[in-house]
């Protein structure tokens, strides 16, 4: 096949408004890189693994996203790209993240998380600038300011001072993926030497207009993840920036941040489910394989276990991405709390994988079996490690007081198109994302599951113990009312590690939620997600990692799900909620 700009967006192919939109180009990019298993195929695992060990881009792998025209992805529909709702935008994203987390961010995601500073605050010139670099197959990459608990790509920062028409940039980061090949920096440069809301701003850099001695390329950094992607650091002197290299007002580099990452966020754990998927894919076939009938009984638990955990994943990425659209000024709370809870459940679910796979989970030469070692490496480098779940508890537990005196059962439920699947959304809109207060619709919406499950309490269904599980979840909440309602409201109290596991409930509490509310919107069109079993194994899973009281699992959930993650298994459907419905 030839590949052109046109190939994913042909003319007069949809918009991208629609998830019929988002998953039609998601099938295209599918058919782009072809079967990841076939050991010949250029863009397939045995060739990223290779790149991988290597510690190189799979440049043939890029060279394709860049004609396919993945950049438009990133790109507002209003600037021509196809970026309407963050959802969407996940959803279109996974083909590439199920091979491979390196090139997701390598070529791709990394110039969303750059660009979202421009959609946020951007002038219209500078707006147009980005489109059209991102259109034409350009690169951005983001030059973070430094935050507290930071890992390598956080650490340290830049400083900008005012001079006359402009600025001038000092400073130096060792750790910036695509710092040597990007055609456009987005700098955090601390602007003001006193901490507070307003002590940093953003630029726009060219790194084509840097003068001699203005900047240094710092040595590349084998980085023990993401070993695919390049990082490497850049060293700023007296670099001077013009004045309309500024995005926004001086100062609005801390609220922008916290708007952009609320996106940045959410997209990384609607994707990352999609790289779990591939482990759950070997371990199934792992467990199956010489055998005619299903897995030994001992694999059962695991397995099963694992796949309800990606389908509660889905359904709490995909409530806080859908939030972004039509909640954009309450959607921070649960966009940090679903960032908290999914990388640690997607860790402990490659544990309980590599137990399933054993040393075949590492081996890189068999396109079948290496991915386990590969993500677990690449988890934490893509921002899913401590450094991610810090920043995510220093957004939740200054609020916790607030909302423990103010909102918890007071407040009414959301939309139901939060979770109803197939329903227009407002278009994603950086600017109206608010950064505190708004109260706390997941908690609502928990207690409105809870009560319209509680007839069902007492039958000894399926249905009965879902009841019980939304009520455990539910007095979960009472309890961490009374808790957080003795917080103090600010100071070094909030430090204390107990608070710490307040949040950590807390995040458990939204969770359920997500799931409950993913559960009771669906419409029957599938059957088994109709069905209470998937959400009863995965709320009693998350139960016990909360410390939850929950009621024993039904006889027969465990296998009806089991049998589920089989049928998909072996008739090619992926792992999570969208995936194609039982054929009749």
């Amino acid at each position: 096949m030839t590949i052109t700009a046109e190939t994913m967006h042909p003319p007069g192919a949809p918009s991208g408004r629609t998830e019929a939109d988002a998953l039609d180009r998601a099938a295209r990019l599918e058919t782009l890189l072809g079967d990841p298993y076939d050991p010949a195929n250029p863009h397939g695992l045995r060739a990223l693994y290779a790149a991988d060990d290597r510690r190189e881009p799979p440049a043939a792998t890029e060279h394709l996203l860049a004609r396919a025209g993945l950049g438009a992805e990133f790109v507002p529909a209003a600037h021509g790209g196809l970026l309407t709702r963050a959802d969407l935008l996940a959803r279109a994203l996974r083909p590439v993240f199920r091979r491979d987390v390196a090139l997701g961010f390598g070529y791709g995601i990394t110039s969303l998380f750059a660009a979202g500073a421009v959609w946020t605050a951007g002038s219209d010139r500078q707006r147009a600038d980005v489109a059209g670099l991102l259109l034409r197959g350009g690169r951005a990459t983001i030059l973070h300011h430094e935050l507290a608990h930071a890992n390598a790509i956080l650490r340290h920062e830049f400083t900008a001072r005012p001079t006359q028409g402009g600025h001038r940039l000092d400073g130096r980061k060792d750790v910036i993926i695509n710092a040597a090949r990007a055609d456009l920096q987005v700098v955090y440069a601390r602007t003001d030497a006193a901490r507070g809301p307003r002590s940093h701003s953003v630029f726009l850099l060219d790194p084509a207009q840097a003068g001699p001695g203005q900047v240094a390329h710092l040595p590349r950094v084998p980085l023990p993840g993401m070993r695919g992607a390049l990082f490497s650091g850049l060293e700023f002197t007296d670099r001077p920036v013009p004045a309309g290299a500024l995005v926004g007002a001086p100062g609005d580099g801390v609220g922008t941040a916290l708007r952009v990452f609320q996106v940045n966020r959410s997209v990384i754990c609607g994707v990352v489910t999609a790289a779990a998927g591939t482990v759950l894919h070997s371990a199934v076939r792992a467990a199956s394989e010489g055998r005619t009938g299903p897995p030994a009984k001992r694999w059962h638990k695991p397995l099963a276990g694992v796949f309800a955990d990606l389908l509660a994943c889905d359904a709490m990425a995909t409530t806080v991405l859908r939030a972004l659209s039509l909640l954009p000024a309450r959607a921070h709370l649960p966009a940090a709390a679903v960032k908290y809870v999914v990388p640690d459940l997607v860790r402990e679910d490659l544990e309980e994988l590599a137990t399933v796979l054993g040393a075949r989970g590492y081996d890189h030469a068999d396109p079948a079996y290496g991915a386990l070692d590969k993500l677990v490496r690449d988890l934490p480098v893509a921002g899913l490690g401590h450094a991610g779940s810090a920043s995510c508890q220093a957004v939740l537990v200054p609020q916790l007081r607030g909302l423990a005196a103010r909102s918890w059962f007071a407040e009414d439920e959301p939309p139901p198109e939060l979770f109803r699947a197939g329903g227009e959304l407002p278009d994603l809109d950086y600017g109206l994302l608010g950064i505190a207060g708004g109260g706390d619709f997941m908690a609502a919406s928990l207690i409105g599951s809870a009560a319209r499950l509680a007839p069902a309490h007492g039958t000894g269904s399926a249905l009965a113990a879902l009841a019980g599980l939304a009520e455990a979840f539910v007095t979960e909440l009472r309890a961490l009312r009374e808790q957080c309602r003795r917080l103090p409201a600010s100071g070094p109290g909030l430090t204390d590690p107990a608070v710490a596991v307040l949040s950590d409930r807390y995040c458990g509490v939204v969770g359920a939620a997500a799931v409950l509310g993913s559960w009771e919107s669906q419409d029957g069109a599938d059957p088994f997600l109709a069905d209470p079993a998937w959400a009863v194994l995965a709320l009693t899973r998350l139960a016990g990692r909360h410390g939850v009281p929950a009621p024993d699992l039904p006889d027969g959930v465990q296998e009806q799900v089991l049998g589920e993650l089989l049928r998909r298994h072996r008739e090619g459907h992926g792992y999570h909620l969208d995936a194609a419905p039982r054929t009749p």
